[in-house]
């Protein structure tokens, strides 16, 4: 059961991580990014997005394998049809039918190349992280409070996504700003992505403060290994808020006169990225375990 339990924890880390990837590079592109520079941008980041889609469709279908294996005996129920059925029939097995149906959706989206695939991708990836928010400890209430509640992690994982998902196009924006024609532009998309990034950030910390009150209570489990890595994720996330602060208030305004700076801000951004994924491993191992 422990390698079952490991494998899960490794999946929703994939699966996550390529729906945050997929959905940021999505928002950047198509909210934040003017012109033909988002066709430019799109091309340059398929080697993110494209694998994306595809991991994230074949991390979805194996976690619900693996939770059948988990909700029953072990390993040979990853592989028994009748425990499917079973999983199939509860509240987890609903929602994660509908996700296994976006999933496909954007697959089908990538073999089609609609004339507005960017569009559909971001729709149908935003659509997954609300119905994850239906599923694990947002469930704890029902009522008024559960509804509160899964609005509220909602909120928290579409706002992450667009913070941490949008790392990457905003390292690509800044190597077209050294490109006379796409500097404007890149300059213009960036400026945006920090102008709506301090709103991701803020929800981000206002909707986490939320959820762990909703989920622990006033009456904090310090002893608990679910509290000591929720701990752990909120010292991370406070440290890639600094780093944040220190791009935009302390680096950018030196970006006209001095070429360090844009190095060291490319090199900070870089450890955001390194930062967010250990953030995103403590909260798939975390998300598992018991709160008290």
């Amino acid at each position: 059961m422990m390698m079952l339990s490991a494998c899960y924890i490794a999946l929703r880390f994939i699966y996550f991580t390529s729906l945050m990837l997929l959905f940021g590079c999505m928002a950047y592109s198509v909210l934040l990014t003017p012109g033909r520079l988002q066709e430019v941008l799109v091309r340059q980041l398929k080697i993110v997005w494209r694998p994306a889609i595809v991991v994230s469709l074949i991390s979805a279908g194996l976690l619900f394998f693996v939770q059948a294996g988990l909700m029953g005996d072990g390993w040979m129920d990853v592989i028994t049809p009748s425990v499917w059925m079973a999983v199939l029939g509860t509240q987890f097995g609903g929602v994660w039918t509908w996700l296994l149906i976006l999933a496909l959706a954007n697959a089908v989206v990538l073999g089609v190349r609609p004339r507005k695939m960017q569009e559909y991708l971001l729709l149908l990836t935003g659509l997954q992280l609300v119905f994850l928010a239906c599923v694990g400890h947002a469930t704890l209430h029902s009522g008024g409070t559960g509804v509160l509640h899964r609005i509220n992690h909602a909120i928290h994982l579409l706002s992450a996504s667009f913070w941490v998902g949008g790392l990457l196009p905003l390292l690509v924006c800044m190597f077209q700003a050294r490109q006379a024609a796409w500097r404007d532009a890149a300059i213009e998309s960036m400026m945006r992505f920090s102008r709506y990034g301090h709103l991701a950030v803020a929800a981000v910390i206002l909707s986490g403060i939320i959820n762990s009150l909703l989920i622990l209570g006033w009456n904090i489990p310090v002893e608990s290994r679910y509290f000591r890595l929720l701990l752990l994720k909120i010292v991370l996330v406070g440290v890639m808020v600094i780093l944040a602060l220190i791009n935009r208030y302390w680096l950018v305004p030196k970006f006209n006169h001095s070429a360090l700076a844009k190095q060291q801000f490319i090199r900070l951004t870089w450890l955001e990225v390194i930062l967010s994924a250990a953030v995103l491993l403590l909260v798939s191992l975390f998300a598992t375990q018991e709160p008290f």
